[in-house]
């Protein structure tokens, strides 16, 4: 038996369930999974199978997200690069450079982050699509904060406003990167301190 439906009434579509419904738990396990599983293999050797496994998803739950390795890393960085990192306010131009080292050489030290960053870099010599995700989430991540300090210090006059604002960024994000990522040495014990006290008396001089 059937029931007829008033004229002009619409039916009512049912709540998607089942392949239709994106879990965001299984979501966030399978953006885990990518970071452990670039660590522990790289880049290259990265798949969708092992991702999957590591997550403890099946490869459909991985391709309904994302269409291939490189899409779901490329999402992860660009990720990443909206988060950024705070700009410090400590209310002093050293002060906020401590705070931004003592956050960025942490993060660095991570023992995920210390594999993850080198073998992205080492590809992206080969790929610009990550060269472009790679270097848009340190611009946006790492120079943003520095960009909120700049500002900041000129506003209270301890920067000269005409500084010239690339060389300030370079000054303030290049030693710290160039110490934990390329040469990848431990800091010594008082670094971040004494890096912060060199690095705003050359912002000074700017």
């Amino acid at each position: 038996m059937t029931t007829s439906r008033p004229q002009g009434e619409q039916p009512r579509r049912r709540a998607p369930a089942g392949a239709a419904v994106l879990r965001e738990d299984k979501t966030e396990a399978i953006r885990a999974a990518v970071f452990e599983e670039l660590a522990a293999v790289g880049y290259a050797r990265m798949s969708i199978e092992g991702i999957a496994r590591r997550a403890g998803v099946g490869k459909t739950a991985v391709y309904r997200r994302w269409r291939s390795k490189l899409h779901l890393v490329l999402d992860l960085v660009s990720a990443i690069a909206v988060q950024g990192l705070p700009a410090p306010d400590t209310g002093s131009l050293e002060g906020d450079l401590r705070l931004l080292y003592e956050v960025t050489s942490r993060a660095l030290r991570h023992p995920i982050a210390s594999q993850i960053i080198p073998d992205l870099q080492a590809e992206a010599a080969r790929n610009p699509d990550i060269a472009e995700a790679l270097q848009k989430a340190l611009r946006e991540g790492q120079q943003g904060a520095a960009s909120g300090i700049v500002r900041a210090a000129v506003e209270r006059g301890e920067m000269r406003a005409s500084a010239d604002e690339d060389l300030a960024l370079d000054l303030v994000s290049g030693p710290l990167y160039w110490r934990s990522v390329v040469v990848r040495a431990e800091l010594p014990e008082g670094y971040v301190g004494r890096l912060a006290g060199v690095t705003a008396a050359g912002l000074r001089a700017l």
